[in-house]
């Protein structure tokens, strides 16, 4: 017989036995920005599809694959993006779960009974739902493993442009301020010769106008550089004045034609946004089926027992709840759930159309850039023997100093050109690759 006097003190335990406990978490209150490079995971762990463990010394200076490794590896917005995993895993957890039995009672009384009733009953509707939920969950979840993918190959090519860049500003640099000292130490002598009436105003304007120029260009490839010194920065995870010192030359390499167009076939299968989509799609669909199934009636069932207040007779049964599907039958969330399918399958047509679209734009670019650095480069070592030979009659004292400065200063500006040519062409061959999904390191 069950006494409900002891219903209570029996089901306390088992409630607060069954809570989880609640931890404060407080938000941090300064950085955390490392002062110089470090991995914060064995180099033999590290394991972005596309990056294959690299030699790690910072002491000798960054290459390009070791800049993209820390950048995987110890960028702060990526550690936030990781940590969504665990919510997609919990999500799992959670849909597998089975339902909590319902308990219930109550009581009555008469002038000499005191009755009650005690019900246990399970929800059966759940349980014809569970599958869909969880597939919906399993496939959600690797939506989200693949939007962290997808996010690790941008953050490393992120890197890669940067390496990029900072490398290329710290060269031009060299070359504008070369220039800049040649056009001001011109100015100078021609303003003092000026000054002598052994010049006339025209030139010396004609030099200031020059070294204004020259100027300018030094002044923002300075901010350039240091905008892109403090980006990596940010991206490694360093203090903003950490100063790094990268080496190695690029390391990707054109696509031909061919290679091209085998790229943009297998968009669908390797680019790892496109994958997440098509994850996220499959999750939609079985979130439809939970609500096709969910249209049948909900149904509840259980046992109870009770005893009566008017004659205190004890009786036990089986019990069912059952929904009648006459106005509802959850024609709403069937409705709701195709249109959002219809909008995913329309989302993934329009981000495959774009990323189609998006590589051969820049692969179009990157062979028209090849074609201008190479109508560029062979006029190159004609400036730099033309710039010596007036170096060397300047020196003798057989040209005038703006004929010297004409020809080094054109062949600097040359360089410069080619440089930023160069370093253009660069970053686009290495957004072609994330374009096309194609591993970091492929070239």
């Amino acid at each position: 017989m069950l006494d409900v006097r002891h219903v209570a003190p029996w089901l306390f335990p088992l409630f607060v036995s069954a809570c989880t406990t609640f931890h404060p978490s407080p938000l941090p209150t300064a950085p955390n920005l490392a002062r110089s490079p470090a991995l914060k995971v064995p180099i033999t762990e590290f394991n972005l599809p596309g990056i294959k463990p690299h030699p790690f010394n910072p002491t000798n200076g960054l290459d390009e694959t070791t800049v993209m490794t820390l950048a995987v590896v110890n960028n702060p917005d990526l550690k936030a993006q990781r940590l969504q995993a665990g919510v997609a895993r919990a999500q799992v957890l959670e849909t597998g779960l089975l339902p909590d039995p319902v308990v219930s009672g109550g009581l009555s009384k008469s002038t000499s009974i005191t009755g009650y009733n005690v019900g246990l009953s399970e929800d059966l509707k759940a349980l014809i739902t569970r599958g869909a939920a969880k597939a919906a969950a399993q496939a959600h979840q690797r939506q989200v493993n693949l939007e962290i993918l997808w996010q690790e190959w941008q953050v490393a090519e992120q890197a890669r442009e940067l390496f990029i860049q900072e490398r290329a500003d710290a060269e031009l640099q060299g070359l504008l301020t070369t220039n800049t000292d040649l056009l001001s130490n011109q100015y100078r002598q021609n303003q003092a010769a000026l000054e002598r009436n052994n010049m006339t105003a025209g030139a010396v304007m004609a030099d200031f106008a020059a070294l204004t120029s020259a100027q300018t260009q030094l002044r923002q490839t300075e901010l350039q550089l240091n905008q892109t010194r403090h980006a990596l920065n940010q991206l490694l995870g360093l203090k903003p004045d950490t100063r790094l010192r990268l080496l190695g030359g690029r390391g990707v390499k054109a696509l031909s034609a061919k290679a091209f167009q085998s790229a943009v076939a297998a968009l669908p299968h390797r680019r790892a946004d496109l994958l997440a989509l098509r994850a996220g799609y499959e999750s939609q669909e079985q979130l439809l089926r939970e609500a096709i199934l969910a249209q049948f009636p909900s149904m509840s069932a259980g046992v109870q027992r009770s005893k009566s207040a008017e004659e205190g007779v004890y009786s036990s049964g089986f019990t069912v709840n059952i929904t009648l599907p006459l106005f509802n039958r959850n024609r709403g969330q069937i409705a709701i759930q195709r249109a959002t399918r219809a909008v995913l399958y329309q989302t993934y047509q329009a981000r495959l159309d774009q990323a189609a679209g998006q590589a051969h734009q820049v692969w179009q670019a990157t062979r028209i850039m090849t074609r201008q650095l190479e109508n560029l480069a062979p006029s190159l070592p004609s400036l730099e023997q033309a710039a010596k030979a007036a170096e060397r009659s300047y020196r003798q004292g057989n040209l005038a100093l703006d004929s010297y400065v004409t020809q080094e200063s054109n062949f600097l500006t040359q360089q410069a050109a080619a440089v930023q040519l160069r370093t253009s062409l660069q970053l686009a061959e290495s957004a072609l690759l994330t374009l096309l999904g194609l591993p970091p390191s492929k070239g």
